[in-house]
């Protein structure tokens, strides 16, 4: 009778299994980047180790989207640079970030075929509770000004307003294109939005504007019409301490705006003086004050919120160039992908999230962000993924 029951049990492979952690980890992993960065680190090196032991033990060969070449050339150039650099050790420990880039083959890996909508469900459905802790800290719990401006369960207001904003082209990719949960998609925006512009975040605003013009265009460029209209209501119905916030921005006399630009002559000096390999990863505020403006705001600045100058002046303008070239290649990838593939919700989200890491990358050095940069590198190899065939299938 045992050995009946036995041969009617289905028998799971140590593989197979490895294949359903290394799945789960991904899921957790892209659910707790919203909330802790140490949860989410953990998780996805739970999935890295899966990802290797299954290339060990199935054979298989490493495989990943076109847009990861550009982007591993910039790794090197970017170790480089730190061995180049005043002090080797504090960049090439700065450059740990490198790693993250990982996430791409081990989300081509493990979110093939329809496990790309599930995690699009994870994100807006995390997306959305991330949103409410913010709008209680600013409405109930006095986090509602400058000075403390909301941050929901993160470490920082920017790193939580730069989630919210790729969240948000997550979630209107889903209402626009997707053929399942639209209407929680659609319910969960508000939120998001509102979260958004609580955080006073005017980099997040921007880019979140422009992924809504974005998406909106390619469904029916018509609609971009209503873009301004909704940023108009918004900004009415803002409260004062908002919508001041916002305005700032085309103020010529704010300070914030005064030291970005005050940043940006800075990091042109650097690249002046080091223009093939930069000042080295994370040097910036070690040479800051000798390259300062006279009319700069702060005395330091931990970078120079500008995602093209930081890495112009952090690595050289070889390393800008590449990491042009990554643009260059992903973007019109995830073009081509949208006009031909099935999966245009997923190319749609990718677009988005370039687009909005752009617009925001112009106040803000968000591709330095760990927690920003893991979301961002998730979302853009989800269409290319969704492509490919189930791994159990093929292995079967």
């Amino acid at each position: 009778m045992d050995a009946a029951i036995s041969s009617a049990t289905p028998h799971v492979s140590a593989s197979d299994r490895l294949e359903q952690t290394g799945l789960v980890a991904v899921l957790g992993f892209a659910a707790a980047l919203q909330f802790s960065i140490a949860a989410a680190q953990s998780l996805l090196a739970i999935a890295l180790v899966c990802w290797l032991a299954l290339i060990v033990t199935r054979h298989e060969r490493i495989a990943v989207p076109r847009f990861f070449w550009p982007l591993l050339v910039y790794a090197g150039v970017t170790l480089v640079s730190a061995l180049l650099s005043s002090d080797p050790v504090t960049s090439l420990i700065g450059s740990k970030q490198l790693v993250l880039f990982l996430i791409v083959p081990l989300v081509y890996r493990f979110a093939s075929g329809s496990r790309g909508q599930t995690l699009v469900t994870v994100i807006v459905s995390v997306g959305a509770a991330s949103a409410a802790v913010g709008i209680v800290e600013y409405a109930m719990l006095g986090w509602n000004s400058l000075a403390n401006r909301p941050k929901g369960t993160l470490g920082h207001y920017m790193t939580y307003s730069g989630l919210l904003m790729q969240v948000i082209g997550v979630a209107l990719a889903r209402v626009l294109f997707g053929d399942r949960d639209r209407l929680w998609a659609l319910l969960v925006m508000p939120a998001l939005t509102v979260a958004v512009v609580f955080s006073f975040g005017r980099s997040a605003a921007a880019g979140s504007c422009l992924a809504i013009a974005t998406l909106l265009a390619l469904k029916d460029l018509r609609l971009v019409a209503i873009v301004p209209i909704i940023g108009a209501l918004f900004f009415l119905a803002s409260p004062d301490a908002v919508s001041q916030r916002m305005k700032s921005a085309f103020d010529p006399n704010d300070p914030t705006r005064r030291d970005r630009v005050a940043m940006l002559r800075s990091g042109l000096h650097m690249i002046r003086d080091s223009p093939v390999v930069g000042v080295g990863p994370t040097m910036v505020p070690k040479v800051y004050d000798h390259y300062r403006e006279p009319d700069a705001v702060e005395a330091m600045n931990p970078h120079l919120h500008n995602v093209p100058m930081q890495i112009a002046a952090e690595r050289g303008l070889p390393a800008l160039g590449i990491w042009l070239w990554f643009i260059g290649v992903l973007t019109w990838d995830l073009i081509r992908s949208f006009r031909t593939d099935r999966h245009r919700m997923l190319a749609a989200t990718a677009l988005a999230a370039v687009v909005s890491m752009l617009a925001a990358g112009f106040f803000e050095y968000n591709f330095g962000d760990s927690e920003f940069l893991m979301l961002f590198l998730l979302l853009i190899t989800l269409p290319f993924a969704a492509a490919r065939e189930c791994p159990d299938h093929a292995h079967a």
